[in-house]
């Protein structure tokens, strides 16, 4: 289910997907995006946002002026909208969305797979190359390490999740046997 920051993010996050489609700035777009978004979850951030010591328009002008070499006009008109509606706390929830929609219209499906060993880049590449097949999607490998898995592989690609994992296998036997 969906929470309320997804919610209100959503509409932003598609007039920004229709704009960049249309003027072929996809890729700039994900940058501005991705930018501001780790401006306003940087933690030096949490006493500003929100602050109602601090008016919209000192607000907006300490966000451009973060932004001013990493934002185009079209951007510093996002953040001046954002602002001025009291939305700019949406913007990785914006830019989480934007970036989904980018991939979706790319036929890009992001994976990530916990294993209990570092994996190396050609066991990446051959189940890169297994998921295409099976998700039929160009697919994207995000790994990460958890030696608590025993062995084996949990793979999370949207809402499927493929659990390979040694432990997992183990709570599923204990779970027929009643244990």
């Amino acid at each position: 289910m969906a929470d309320e920051s997804s919610t209100l993010a959503r509409p932003y996050a598609e007039a920004i997907f229709e704009l960049a489609g249309e003027t072929g700035k996809l890729t700039e777009w994900s940058e501005m995006l991705a930018f501001l978004a780790a401006v306003i979850e940087n933690p030096a951030m949490d006493g500003v946002i929100g602050n109602p010591r601090l008016d919209r328009e000192r607000m907006t002008e300490l966000l451009l002026d973060i932004g001013e070499e990493r934002l185009d006009e079209e951007g510093r008109n996002l953040v001046r909208l954002l602002v001025r509606n009291g939305r700019v706390a949406l913007l990785p929830r914006i830019a989480e969305q934007f970036e989904q929609r980018k991939a979706d219209a790319e036929g890009v499906i992001d994976v990530h797979v916990t294993s209990a060993y570092a994996m190396k880049p050609a066991q990446q590449k051959m189940l890169a190359g297994m998921l295409e097949k099976r998700l039929g999607k160009k697919v994207e490998i995000r790994s990460e390490k958890d030696p608590s898995l025993l062995g084996g592989v949990v793979i999370r690609a949207a809402d499927t999740v493929i659990d390979g994992s040694l432990r997992g296998q183990l709570q599923r036997l204990a779970t027929e046997l009643e244990i």
